[in-house]
């Protein structure tokens, strides 16, 4: 999650907001009432609440009426939030079921963060060791049986191997491990695995 939160009141108003979110290259603010989280902002809502291109309104009766706009009256006031123990998927499911962008943290009635599909992006990034640069491997298990992840990693670190991330992804016709690997070492890397009589899908080198 991201924790250097900007935020903004219900009396703020909507040019106030706009320009935050311009200094801070963000697309949305929580909005905060005696330290309480009463609703969210976003560029969508106010987009929403600008007058349309086809109205009879002057430009003069057009920023008359937005300097009178609040942020309480366009902000989004049924917002989905999560804890901070949660889970990363358990954020992404309700994210998908309710098709949201963000979830703003509460650690109890406290704002402590706010996640956004950028933050699980980098996570996932971060979870696959893709800025540690190194070795990709992806090995194909027909016979996924008890022992083998931990056969797999004893044959690497008997050859002094570093083992980054591992992830094994199950499948109908067998099990794809990826493991990212410090070494760039790659065809070494890749005989090894197949003297042992693993099955090399795929192994590259990756760069930081």
């Amino acid at each position: 999650m991201t924790s250097e939160l900007v935020t903004v009141s219900p009396k703020t108003k909507i040019f106030d907001a706009v320009d935050l979110m311009k200094k801070y290259d963000i697309h949305r603010l929580p909005v905060l009432e005696n330290e309480q989280l009463v609703g969210l902002i976003t560029e969508g809502t106010i987009q929403e609440a600008l007058p349309s291109k086809a109205t009879s309104l002057s430009v003069h009766e057009v920023n008359y009426l937005l300097n009178k706009t609040v942020v309480a009256d366009v902000m989004i006031t049924e917002v989905k939030t999560i804890s901070p123990d949660a889970q990363l998927e358990d954020g992404i499911f309700l994210m998908r079921q309710n098709k949201i962008n963000v979830l703003p943290v509460l650690e109890g009635e406290k704002l402590v963060g706010i996640i956004t599909n950028n933050d699980i992006f980098d996570a996932f990034l971060k979870l696959t060791g893709y800025h540690e640069g190194g070795t990709r491997v992806q090995l194909k298990i027909i016979e996924d049986k008890k022992g083998v992840l931990a056969r797999v990693t004893k044959l690497l670190a008997d050859n002094e191997l570093s083992i980054l991330t591992i992830i094994a992804n199950h499948k109908n016709n067998g099990t794809i491990v990826e493991i990212q690997l410090s070494s760039k070492e790659t065809d070494r890397i890749k005989e090894i695995l197949t003297n042992a009589g693993y099955e090399v899908i795929r192994a590259v080198t990756t760069n930081p």
